[in-house]
């Protein structure tokens, strides 16, 4: 008990960062003219922020199932490393079941600061951890799209660009700190506008061309500044 109340603590900060995210989330989920609930569900059954609001322009798009699963795949894939890494830090007795639950919780935020702990982490303390975020990530979207009902028409309106801003606030730090992101995003940008106004793309859907401009952004990144592997003797 004693570990679960330690994660839980380490957690609520991370939770309390995710309140706001969330709540636009519910709000630009509902402004869109989705079903009420929808977006509370969406959150409790996937923790990965950029992934949803992509899966939800997307659903806004009547893109396919196959489109939408490729693009959240290719969002969603660091998490795969994130995971791998942080299993060499959670206790080896954790059975299949503990690790399945401690790797939904897996995030960016949650990953820093497991990854900076000290010692062995304890499913108890994991579950704690993951636990008060996702509280914090689902309670947000809740309160969000609740409260959604009842701001004026004008403000409702308004909250449609959320979504681009959202898209925004991600890229463009990262961009202004890192060149190589920098190319990677004007990659992808610029092959997003070929796709949509070249007559012959035209066949492909909307979601099937966000999936290959993400894929030309990633190819041109890893062949660009490929990671160097540190050889040791």
């Amino acid at each position: 008990m004693d570990d679960f109340i330690k994660g839980c603590r380490k957690g609520i900060p991370i939770a309390l960062g995710y309140f706001p995210v969330s709540f636009s989330f519910g709000v630009l989920v509902v402004s869109s003219g989705l079903p009420l609930g929808l977006a509370t569900f969406i959150s409790l059954t996937n923790l990965t922020s950029s992934g949803q609001f992509a899966g939800v322009s997307l659903m806004l798009a009547q893109a396919s199932y196959f489109e939408v699963a490729m693009t959240l795949l290719l969002i969603n894939a660091r998490y795969f490393l994130m995971s791998l890494s942080l299993s060499q830090k959670i206790d080896k007795s954790m059975n299949t079941l503990q690790r399945l639950i401690v790797s939904f919780g897996i995030t960016d935020e949650t990953f820093s600061v497991a990854s900076i702990q000290d010692g062995v982490l304890s499913f108890p303390f994991m579950l704690g951890f993951i636990l008060v975020p996702i509280i914090g990530w689902t309670s947000g979207t809740l309160v969000g799209e609740t409260l959604m009902n009842f701001l004026p028409t004008s403000i409702q309106n308004a909250m449609g660009i959320a979504l681009y801003g959202m898209f925004l606030a991600i890229i463009v730090p990262a961009s202004a700190k890192s060149k190589p992101i920098l190319e990677v995003v004007l990659v992808s940008a610029t092959m997003a506008i070929v796709f949509y106004y070249i007559p012959l793309f035209s066949v492909f859907s909307s979601g099937l061309k966000l999936i290959m401009a993400t894929l030309f952004g990633a190819v041109y990144g890893a062949l660009r500044y490929p990671v160097k592997e540190e050889i040791t003797s």
